[in-house]
């Protein structure tokens, strides 16, 4: 059975929309290298629309200009790309693909594929809320950003269930961005106040 991993930039607020503006200050050889491990041994990135129409309207054009970038745009262009959207035009990229049907649904059949055994979600909130309310998310990395945002989407949005999660690693990087792996957790304990109350700090 497959891994599902997500893979998301976020400020201290929680905004997981990229603005150029507070993240690239912040991208050095350590946060390459920690994308590089998160795309690495990846069979199939699942993508939602819009960060599909992202990737696909930039790293063809930068995979062809042949720059410094051009090696990471060939390696996005070979790997399989499964799209969650209603949209029926031409995706216009190689190795692309429709999800069809029911997300958590189509996510099983994908997870359960021979020679799929890393399934990498880049961005895509609606599709990470997705499967964080279905439990077919399996690891969240987070590259925490030094920088309140502000405005933005942000990761988590307003519900009744909370979603306890296990830190797995994590490393600090030199420009004070945090590189946090979470997998699914559950509350330490049941306690309320009264079952803390004797650990509070004293007056002394």
């Amino acid at each position: 059975m497959a891994t599902v991993v997500s893979t998301l930039f976020i400020s201290l607020d929680g905004v997981a929309e990229i603005d150029p503006a507070w993240h690239f200050p912040y991208f050095d050889d350590h946060m390459a290298r920690a994308v590089d491990d998160d795309y690495r041994d990846t069979d199939v990135l699942l993508i939602g629309r819009v960060t599909y129409d992202s990737f696909a309207g930039a790293w063809p054009g930068r995979e062809e200009a042949g720059e410094e970038d051009a090696a990471f745009a060939r390696r996005l262009g070979d790997m399989r790309k499964v799209v969650v959207t209603r949209a029926t035009h031409d995706l216009g990229w190689r190795h692309v693909e429709r999800l069809d049907g029911d997300l958590s649904a189509a996510v099983e059949v994908l997870k359960a594929e021979d020679g799929v055994e890393k399934i990498l979600v880049p961005g895509s909130l609606s599709v990470v809320r997705q499967l964080l309310a279905a439990g077919l998310l399996d690891e969240l990395r987070l590259l925490v950003h030094p920088v309140a945002a502000r405005r933005g989407a942000r990761l988590f949005d307003e519900g009744d269930t909370v979603y306890p999660l296990a830190l797995r690693r994590s490393e600090a990087f030199p420009t004070g961005v945090v590189r946090l792996i979470y997998a699914p957790g559950e509350l330490p304990s049941l306690a309320g106040y009264d079952d803390v109350k004797g650990q509070v700090p004293s007056g002394d």
